[in-house]
């Protein structure tokens, strides 16, 4: 069973200190998320979405429980040991698509591995570029390309070292309806073709109805789960939790 697990979180609790007390951004969540499946993450703003993704990315410590990646528990890590994990392990795809303009899409795909100095290989770049469907616009640079190819550009660069998981934080939340739903047949296909793991977080049930299964997340705690389920039931989950 191990072996078809990607990332586990096993009573993870995470407080904050601030100065009207202390703020209990997730509470006791426990989930398994296994290989090749999708999984969007919803729920009403400061439900503890984002948190959850950056502590099962290794982004942020639990205050309890304990996370694995990979079948690697993240708490018995140090620093330098985690951040070389999170390039080996786990690939990142956010709302800004956080590219080089001076660099083409090729470098800007290979960028990770040069800095951590590790070979680079022409055909896993390009085979990278190729998966998104960009296997012809390996010399454009990010202004000559629309918003949706440099959401592709950064996708494949999240790929390019075939983690165990890619993390997606509102990964269309700027593109147009379009260019959105492109991106989500990829992060589909990803998971269907490729075996990939995706962890998605997104406010809009229309991104979610891409995923396998939605995890709806209110008070830091998770308050449901509803698998392939379209747009409209998505929707109606997420309206009780906000009344």
């Amino acid at each position: 069973m191990t072996e078809n697990v990607a990332v586990t979180l096993d009573g993870i609790t995470r407080t904050y200190k601030s100065r009207a007390g202390e703020v209990h951004a997730l509470r006791g969540v426990t989930h398994t998320f296994v290989r090749g499946s999708f999984t969007a993450i919803m729920g009403p703003s400061g439900s503890g979405k984002s948190t959850l993704l950056q502590v099962a990315a290794g982004l942020d410590r639990p205050t309890r429980g304990a996370v694995a990646v990979g079948g690697r528990p993240l708490g018995r890590l140090d620093q330098t040991a985690l951040t070389k994990l999170r390039r080996t392990s786990m690939g990142f795809v956010f709302q800004s698509y956080n590219l080089l303009d001076a660099l083409t899409a090729y470098d800007n795909v290979a960028l990770p591995a040069r800095l951590a100095g590790q070979p680079v290989r022409r055909d896993a770049v390009l085979g990278a570029l190729q998966q998104v469907g960009l296997d012809g616009l390996a010399r454009r640079r990010p202004p000559e390309l629309s918003g949706g190819q440099q959401q592709r550009v950064a996708i494949a660069r999240a790929l390019h070292s075939s983690p165990d998981v890619l993390f997606a934080d509102e990964p269309t939340g700027a593109l147009d309806r379009s260019s959105g739903r492109q991106v989500l047949e990829l992060l589909r296909s990803v998971a269907d073709e490729q075996g990939q793991t995706v962890v998605m977080v997104t406010h809009d049930p229309l991104a979610a109805s891409y995923a396998h299964s939605t995890l709806f997340l209110a008070d830091g705690q998770v308050v449901g789960r509803l698998d392939r389920a379209d747009a409209t039931r998505i929707a109606a989950f997420m309206s009780e939790l906000e009344r």
